[in-house]
């Protein structure tokens, strides 16, 4: 209980963190897909592949499951309502181990 109240707290966190650099990912794609933004510019390309290379991966395997929706890429919002209910799992979790009110 000493170590897994914290582990599961910073765990916690770091859902939220991810869950914030998928909204960004994907708002960023918009950007260059609308020609807000351009990815010859060297600081959006970095900032733009930084982001390819921590949500693809996790995204990847839910894209081979999803039907082509016509151009329409759902798989962020999947994996937020995934990791969402990761986190309310935990959150019962650490309710569980305290017996009350844990977040």
């Amino acid at each position: 209980m000493i170590i897994l109240d914290p582990l599961i707290r910073i765990l916690h966190m770091a859902l939220d963190l991810y869950i914030w650099v998928l909204i960004i990912s994907a708002i960023l794609s918009w950007l260059v897909a609308f020609n807000v933004v351009n990815t010859s510019n060297r600081v959006v390309y970095v900032i733009g592949d930084v982001l390819y290379r921590l949500t693809e991966p996790a995204l990847r395997p839910i894209r081979r499951f999803i039907p082509y929706l016509g151009g329409i890429d759902v798989s962020p919002v999947v994996l937020i309502l995934g990791i969402v209910f990761v986190q309310m799992v935990l959150r019962n979790l650490l309710v569980a181990l305290h017996g009350g009110a844990a977040f």
